[in-house]
């Protein structure tokens, strides 16, 4: 998670990661960013980002993100 957040940082600086649930729905994250952190994820896991993941629900906030990583580190 430590390593989720340093990206989350890195791409988007001015957000609350650890309290926000609502990243997407409050403008917090474009899609621009939304596209970095895809890569970066993708990059630092080792895991793929299907399209079908790109959805709110995973990005709202970085548990959200966390999850989905675990979830495709799994599944890999």
């Amino acid at each position: 998670m430590e390593q989720l957040l340093e990206i989350l940082e890195d791409i988007q600086p001015d957000a609350d990661y650890e309290h926000c649930e609502t990243l997407i729905d409050d403008g917090i994250l474009d899609s621009f960013a939304i596209l970095s952190i895809v890569s970066e994820l993708e990059d630092a896991f080792g895991i793929s980002v299907t399209p079908a993941e790109i959805v709110p629900e995973n990005f709202n906030s970085a548990k959200a993100l966390w999850a989905m990583v675990c979830r495709l580190k799994e599944e890999a």
